[in-house]
């Protein structure tokens, strides 16, 4: 038996991510501890193989499916999920997702040997007033009083900042809520908690 044949029989002639039943092929999930076989391949549709070879072409709408693929118990479909829940997570709903994700050891490692090798070298760092790194959906607290420009408002010292965005163009800029309003937040004024 073929692996395309394998995957058709285990997907039951559907995209593995996103449901979808049009321009289905196999897709070898990069990094694999493995050869191409069916346990380290997914049958996937044209959409969801564009995107995932072509990061700058993601749609992050498109990839809401993993909210139920990614319980799948097929580890290669648990891996991809991961990977691009993780490249989405400035999105923040993927960073909710990830926090519920189950996978075995094993499969956790192959999904993260992925990511760190997929990270661009000279991406910006985002660092708190210790010199913590801060990635997207970490929660921040105030270490003093704000005065947010443009408003009346001041956000106050020890206030908390949770699921934080940062910015892609200066690693001094990240964004969060507080008191319901969306602020941008100078890092240099907050600490990780």
């Amino acid at each position: 038996m073929s692996l395309e044949q394998d995957l058709r029989d285990r997907s039951g002639n559907v995209c593995e991510l996103c449901s979808s039943t049009t321009d289905l092929d196999v897709y070898a999930v990069p990094h694999s501890p493995e050869g191409d076989t069916a346990d380290t391949a997914i049958f996937a549709c044209g959409t969801c193989r564009t995107q995932l070879e072509n990061p700058d072409q993601v749609g992050p709408n498109h990839w809401r499916c993993l909210n139920d693929s990614m319980w799948s118990p097929v580890p290669a479909v648990q891996v991809v999920a991961y990977r691009m829940l993780h490249q989405l997570k400035a999105e923040g709903w993927p960073q909710d997702l990830l926090d519920m994700m189950y996978m075995e050891e094993e499969t956790r490692e192959w999904a993260k040997a992925g990511v760190a090798q997929e990270a661009p070298a000279n991406a910006l760092v985002h660092r708190d007033s210790n010199g913590v790194i801060l990635e997207a959906g970490d929660s921040v607290v105030l270490i003093k009083d704000l005065k947010v420009k443009g408003s009346s408002m001041v956000a106050k010292q020890g206030t908390a900042v949770r699921r934080i965005s940062l910015d892609h163009e200066n690693e001094k800029y990240i964004e969060g809520k507080v008191d319901g309003q969306q602020i941008v937040l100078v890092t240099d004024y907050v600490k990780k908690i």
